[in-house]
């Protein structure tokens, strides 16, 4: 079974840009943010909005790694930073590809237990095969896609792309 590129590497960087500029316009207010990226690929697309960020605002982006067993997600789940540093602030929770929602969800069930002043999700691919009633905030692409069918980022120095296999 073949694959087809669903997003160019070009494609990729437009979509971040554009995620980033959402981000801001919806948190210009704040003098900080944390920007919360799952372990794997969600972390590596935080980095790049959070490099965005960094270039297009005066924000103070706070990079956050969150480590969630996307085979077991009932599995405790951890983060880079302490509670206390993420309190009461703005959050955006942010991964690669939203398929069924399970990580998103796990992910948003452990930052529900501090308060947070807003809390938003961003995704580089919204599939449309939601298993909880989650949404992403901030989405570069949305696909209609089989269940049969699967969705991989591949992130590298000079060239990222999207692929539908």
């Amino acid at each position: 079974m073949g694959h087809s590129i669903i997003l160019t590497n070009e494609q990729i960087q437009h979509k971040t840009r554009r995620i980033a500029y959402q981000i801001y316009e919806d948190n210009c207010n704040e003098t900080s943010i944390i920007i919360a990226g799952i372990n794997g690929n969600g972390f590596i697309f935080a980095q790049k909005i959070m490099k965005l960020l960094n270039e297009i605002s005066e924000l103070k982006v706070i990079l956050c790694e969150v480590f969630i067993d996307k085979k077991k997600p009932l599995n405790p789940i951890s983060t880079s930073l302490n509670p206390s540093e993420y309190k009461n602030k703005s959050l955006v929770l942010v991964d690669d590809v939203l398929n069924s929602g399970t990580t998103l969800i796990y992910g948003i069930k452990h930052f529900l237990e501090v308060p947070l002043k807003q809390f938003t999700t961003a995704v580089l691919v919204n599939r449309n095969h939601k298993k909880y009633p989650v949404k992403a905030d901030y989405k570069g692409i949305s696909l209609s896609t089989s269940m049969h069918e699967h969705v991989s980022i591949v992130f590298e120095s000079k060239n990222s792309y999207a692929i539908l296999e």
